[in-house]
């Protein structure tokens, strides 16, 4: 049954370690195929988070184009040069990518302009004045066109594409269509190289009356005001947003023709297209691999953390179950042990009152003496059954707490004579002493400690050898504590089992155990001291000795 067990036990164990080993080899795999995805991610991250940066950093540019170019419509042609003045400050304090800007004071009329506009039949667009402002202009306005300025053929040149653009669109209007806004705003805006042109968008009433001043002349001869800004910008003046910092080591916008010098296989670099005004120019991306590498680590470490936490929880699994095997184990061989023993503790005595009244029974006649002889052996064999069975009683009744104490006031040189009597009785060649210092009573379980005694005398001549067979007992009032003290010359215990002999059932492998012992006696005195509130332990070294300590509450 042992071999069948320790097999069993053997292939449970292979099982734990081929589980471990399994999912060791899954944590690495995990580990290995977590690393490759945060560096795919990484790298591919690299590539598409450009746009998001690309988004960040030209949102001002959006809003800009979006949302304050259409105010100049509000003023529907009467911005004057104080009012544009004013409107522009805003601009160049809110976009510092707008490095100047031209307003022209426009008009649409039915008579021609020589020199200052466009003019198709009896339709003109013309200048009446134009002012530049700029960061770096010291006063408020710079006029370039107009009475007391210098003619710029390049600011005429500027108007006269979007007033091309006005007259174009004019004259293929459909005036029982109303145009879309978005339409309106494509054909009065126009994106050049770092520069947006802008004329205030008319009403559409104005724009029916356009289209008749283009094929006749109005009786009434009207003219329209309408306010065209030229916005020169400066890309280098947008500020870059990165929002992905541990990604991008270095972003900075560069013309398109731009060669890079970082082209080394120790960079990653990558490029994204401005758009519109500023098609020319890119963002221009670059990180050190290395720099890169620690991105990777930095998203594979919390994955690696939880995988890790995922196999420790396995790990746990496993040594839970080894545990658990290990104690069953444990607990079987003890329970084994303790039934083959407690087995041949019964058998023995029932073997020889057996045989004792066989041979009463088969005898014709019995002498006195052989009278004597077998009472004697019925007696003894009768008092180590019911020995026996009280212990184990005695135990189960301590242990689940059945039974309560008896108080009562003894006297300690009384009580250790008496014991010491009865053991020498039966064990003459035993050799019992005794000391008795600072009291000579105490209130306790006289049964419980004579139980207690009786033990600790039996274990110390057991695992004595035969010419050591000695004990010394001491008992002192320290305090509030009776300590008693047992300290035999007998085999010892070796450190690695002192903290098993007050086990249920465990028995110390040694000569002086083979003949069986059911392995209570030391787990039955811890039982008794623990339920009179004390405290039982040992000292012990190998071939001298060992002495068993006591600490009893001193109750008067």
């Amino acid at each position: 049954m042992e071999s069948v067990k320790e097999s069993g036990y053997r292939k449970n164990f292979s099982l734990i370690v081929t589980f471990i080993g399994l999912i060791s080899v899954l944590f690495v795999l995990s580990l290995f195929l977590a690393f490759n995805f945060s560096k795919k991610k990484i790298e591919g991250d690299f590539i598409s988070a450009k746009t998001n940066v690309l988004e960040e950093s030209i949102k001002p540019y959006n809003d800009f184009f979006s949302n304050k170019l259409p105010e100049i419509s509000y003023y529907n042609g009467f911005l004057d040069s104080a009012t544009a003045a004013k409107f522009v400050d805003t601009v160049l304090l809110k976009y510092p990518f707008v490095k100047k800007v031209v307003f022209f004071d426009a008009e649409v009329r039915n008579m021609r302009y020589e020199d200052n506009g466009l003019n198709v039949g009896e339709f003109s667009v013309g200048m009446k004045n134009a002012y530049q402002f700029g960061t770096y202009i010291p006063d408020d306005s710079v006029k370039i066109f107009g009475p007391n300025a210098v003619q710029s053929n390049a600011t005429l040149e500027s108007f006269n594409e979007l007033a091309l653009k006005l007259y174009t669109f004019v004259n293929k209007l459909d005036t029982t269509k109303t145009p879309t806004q978005e339409e309106l705003f494509n054909i009065f805006s126009n994106i050049k190289h770092n520069r947006i042109d802008y004329f205030n968008i008319p009403r559409f009433e104005d724009l029916k009356v356009y289209k008749q001043m283009i094929t006749k002349k109005l009786p009434s001869e009207p003219v329209y005001q309408q306010d065209m800004l030229s916005f020169e910008l400066d890309p280098m003046k947008i500020k870059i947003k990165n929002n992905r910092p541990l990604l991008y080591q270095s972003v900075r916008i560069e013309p398109i023709t731009y060669d890079p010098l970082e082209t080394s296989s120790e960079y990653e670099t990558g490029e994204i297209t401005l758009g519109g005004p500023f098609s020319a120019y890119k963002l221009y991306f670059i990180s050190a691999k290395s720099f890169i590498k620690k991105e990777i680590f930095g998203y594979f470490f919390p994955i690696a953390a939880l995988i890790l936490i995922f196999y420790g929880l396995l790990l746990l699994v496993a040594f839970l179950i080894y545990r658990n095997l290990n104690i069953n184990h444990k607990m079987f061989k003890l329970q084994y042990d303790f039934l083959t023993n407690l087995t041949h503790e019964f058998k023995t005595p029932v073997s020889v009152i057996k045989i004792a009244g066989n041979n009463i029974k088969s005898a014709a006649s019995i002498s006195e003496r052989e009278q004597k002889l077998y009472g004697k052996i019925l007696d003894e064999e009768a008092d180590k059954l019911n020995g026996l069975m009280n212990k184990l009683l005695a135990f189960t009744q301590i242990e689940n707490k059945a039974i309560k104490l008896n108080e009562d006031r003894i006297d300690m040189v009384e009580f250790i004579e008496s014991t010491i009597d009865v053991h020498q009785l039966k064990h003459p060649d035993f050799k019992l002493s005794y000391e008795v210092t600072e009291f000579t009573h105490f209130v306790t379980d006289p049964v419980l400690l004579g139980s207690l005694f009786d033990n600790l005398v039996e274990n110390a001549y057991k695992y004595s050898p035969p010419n050591q067979k000695k004990l010394h007992i001491t008992t002192r009032l320290i305090k509030d504590k009776v300590v008693l003290r047992f300290k035999d010359a007998g085999i010892g215990i070796p450190a690695s089992e002192i903290n098993n002999i007050f086990k249920k059932f465990y028995r110390v492998q040694n000569q002086y155990n083979q003949a069986g012992s059911v392995g209570l006696g030391l787990a039955f005195c811890k039982e008794l001291v623990n339920f009179m509130k004390g405290e039982i332990s040992v000292r012990s070294v190998v071939g001298k000795g060992t002495e068993f300590k006591i600490v009893l509450p001193y109750n008067q």
